[in-house]
């Protein structure tokens, strides 16, 4: 019986520590802070492969809310289901780059160029659920204007939030010892 106990006191812990994990997670990755929408110079849409994002961003354009929008293409610039976002016709700009380095980082630098040619005071970043907190992290380091966060849906599922568990904290590491912007 006392070997029966040691493992039940283990199993015990990492079903504790596994339940507090996802609880202090919560906040940052399934509900994070957004903000309320408002005017601003620009919209400014984080890549990925979860498209859903794209069409909230070219809502939010079509709606009125910037007369720019930024669409980074980290998908390629030969992905054919950005075209409808990156050479469609609109009443507003749409930019389109690939980002370089190919990651969130290279979005907010991309972000810092654009701010200091075009004089951006207020954007509107539009990425997926489980990323806003560390992008608003990653976007700060580089922008230093009034930056309104939106999330746009995401997948579901234990296996879904497993993932974007581990890799967003990867991704917050990584980009805690990334010097500047």
């Amino acid at each position: 019986m006392p070997g029966f106990r040691r493992i039940a006191v283990v199993v015990a812990a990492l079903a504790a520590l596994i339940v507090g994990i996802a609880c202090a997670g919560l906040p940052v990755y399934v509900y994070p802070q957004v903000d309320a929408l408002r005017q601003a110079d620009a919209i400014v849409v984080l890549g990925g492969t979860a498209y859903a994002r794209f069409d909230v961003g070219l809502k939010l354009a079509q709606e009125g809310y910037a007369k720019e929008l930024v669409i980074s293409r980290s998908t390629g610039a030969d992905d054919p289901n950005m075209d409808r976002y990156c050479d469609g016709k609109f009443d507003f700009t749409v930019y389109c780059f690939v980002p370089d380095p190919w990651s969130t980082r290279g979005e907010a630098e991309e972000i810092q160029r654009l701010t200091k040619a075009q004089g951006w005071k207020h954007i509107i970043v539009v990425t997926y659920t489980p990323h806003v907190s560390r992008a608003r992290y990653i976007v700060e380091k580089c922008f230093h204007g009034q930056l309104t966060m939106v999330a746009s849906p995401s997948d579901s599922g234990p296996k879904f939030w497993t993932w974007m568990y581990i890799r967003q904290s990867a991704g917050y590491v990584r980009a805690f010892f990334q010097p500047g912007c």
